[in-house]
């Protein structure tokens, strides 16, 4: 479903209308009368009305939401929807629908949940509505005294949900680091502008914000969107699944090795079967030979529709239509008369031809979705200016987090979870983004970040050392480790993972990139006495290739770490 457009405009004042639950009888009257008390009070009618929110029991509220009222929150909480219907994010969540799990950042685009309008419903049904409303609440446990305030403000058209103190092993993982520890802290108000719903949305875990720092979507985007399919649950890191096809690229950026990063494309494009419908998130890369990339990955993927957002005033990129990517040369294919491109390997452009039935790769036929989004606070120093590689680093964490246990209600350090044990022989290792003298790989792999990985070929060993490939492959990653310590007398990798054993039965290869352990893993690990592993504030500058790091303003304090064991 689409995303929603934005907060609805302010209208004046005004009497309620009269749904089609209350024409005739009692209802109508009893309607009437509800209405009237607002008029009296001099209140606004339920649509432009404050929230409802009332305590529900401990750690848990009941929300009433009238027909398209918003609340934007930061934080985190678990959702059910009680009676009527909400959306969040484009997705509509009903009463029949299991409870939903909402995370709300600041940084990321804070969440909006929405009441959506319900179908009108004949008048002889308003008793049993509202009967239906009181047993679902009476279901989940909601105290008598929180049902009877609902109940007072309950029309046919609002939405009813249950908001829940949330609390899950991967977001105590999450919290259990000091750089993350405030992550879901929700953004309190001032407190003379502190009302008691606040106050018991507090206990849940969420704060109201203002609706700018929510979702807004521009009329342009709500087009392109209903022409899509939208496939979103906030922030990536708290929903962390398996891909269906994965490959480990092993660097942040392609710049340095374009032809791989096209491999790795074609790679896992071939496994797409059209059973479903494919979104591409393209990178943000779309300046000199980056935007001739783009243009040979439009050739190469012939898609159906391109959305292309202009951010802010900025005209430097040209609309890519159809015609204009016809034309353009690309960097490794050619436009329309254009003679100079860069040239790939045989076996490169080889691959670059059309399979037989498919249209000319150079003459694309695609819709084009021009679009101005409205993100007010997008890319601009303020609360929450979060760098790339904190998010890279927050989708780690998350992965890791996977490794707790779902029944211990504590955190546990990864130091004191026990490790597999590779032998040398059983894996081929490989190091991506540079070159590496044989006699120092170990020292490169240990306590580093690897993509396990199944290479078609039988890794062969003919010594006792490791395996090493001269050739980075493009291959099936099926997760993700760390090299916990390398034991050298008895051959063995020690790698601590959640992949299950039955996959980890399939890894053959470790490959080894330029994305790091998030320094939290080594520094923010409850339990460790003493030297911290892999940890100094000592070292010799006139060794080669040490030195301090690079300061970025999001660390208040950097260590500098060095390969040991801690087997």
């Amino acid at each position: 479903m689409p995303a929603r457009r934005g907060p609805p405009p302010r209208r004046p004042r005004r009497a309620p209308p009269r749904p089609a639950a209350a024409r005739g009888g009692r209802a109508e009257a009893a309607w009437r009368e509800f209405a009237a008390s607002f008029v009296r009070a001099g209140m606004v009618p339920p649509a432009e009305a404050g929230l409802a929110a009332v305590e529900a029991a401990e750690g848990a509220a009941v929300l009433l939401l009238a027909p398209q009222q918003a609340l934007t929150f930061t934080g985190k909480c678990r959702l059910t929807c009680l009676y009527g219907a909400v959306r969040v994010l484009g997705f509509a969540i009903a009463s029949h629908q299991p409870g939903q799990q909402l995370f709300s950042p600041p940084t990321h685009c804070a969440l909006a949940l929405e009441a959506l309008p319900a179908e009108a419903q004949p008048a002889a049904d308003l008793r049993q509505l509202r009967a239906a409303a009181r047993a679902a609440m009476r279901a989940h446990r909601v105290r008598r005294q929180a049902r009877l305030k609902v109940m007072a403000r309950f029309s046919p058209q609002c939405a009813v949900v249950l908001l829940e103190h949330l609390d899950t092993p991967v977001t105590r993982f999450l919290l259990s680091h000091p750089p993350l520890s405030r992550l879901f802290e929700p953004q309190k108000k001032e407190e003379p502008n502190f009302t008691p719903e606040d106050a018991v949305l507090a206990s849940v875990g969420i704060v109201k914000c203002s609706p700018d720092r929510g979702l807004l979507v521009s009329e342009s985007m709500f087009l392109a969107l209903e022409e899509l399919i939208q496939a979103c649950c906030g922030p990536p890191f708290t929903h962390q699944r398996m891909p269906r096809k994965m490959v480990y690229y092993g660097q942040p950026s392609c710049e340095q090795d374009s032809e791989r990063y096209i491999d790795v494309v074609k790679y896992v494009f071939n496994s797409y079967k059209k059973e479903v419908p494919l979104v591409i998130n393209t990178m943000g890369w779309v300046k000199g030979e980056g935007l001739l990339l783009l243009t040979d990955i439009i050739r190469l993927l012939s898609p159906s529709h391109v959305v292309q957002m202009d951010v802010y005033d900025w005209k430097a990129m040209a609309p890519l239509t159809p015609e204009y990517v016809h034309l353009a040369p690309g960097l490794y294919t050619k436009g329309k008369q254009q003679p100079k491109c860069k040239q790939m390997d045989a076996s490169g452009a080889e691959n670059w031809k059309p399979s037989e039935g498919e249209k000319d790769a150079s003459a694309p036929e695609y819709k084009l979705l021009y679009i101005h989004p409205e993100f007010p606070r997008a890319g601009v120093a303020g609360e929450a200016r979060v760098h790339s590689s904190v998010l890279r680093d927050m989708a780690i964490v998350g992965y890791l987090g996977q490794l707790q246990p779902p029944d211990v209600g504590s955190v546990l350090p990864l130091h004191s979870l026990v490790p597999y044990q590779v032998p040398f022989s059983a894996v081929a290792l490989r190091v991506i983004h540079t070159d590496v003298a044989p006699t120092n790989i170990m020292y490169a792999v240990n306590a580093s970040w690897v993509g396990l990985c199944r290479i078609p070929d039988e890794v062969r060993s003919q010594t006792d050392g490791p395996v090493l490939l001269t050739q980075t492959p493009v291959c099936d990653c099926l997760g993700f480790g760390i090299v916990r310590g390398v034991e050298m007398e008895k051959k063995l990798y020690h790698i601590l993972t959640p992949v299950p054993p039955e996959n980890l039965r399939l890894v053959n290869c470790l490959l080894l990139g330029s994305v790091a352990v998030p320094n939290c893993i080594f520094v923010s690990q409850q339990g460790i006495e003493g030297e911290i592993p892999y940890v100094t504030s000592e070292y010799n500058y006139s060794i080669l290739g040490s030195g301090k790091l690079k300061k970025k303003k999001h660390f208040k304090r950097r260590e500098h770490m060095f390969p040991c064991d801690f087997t």
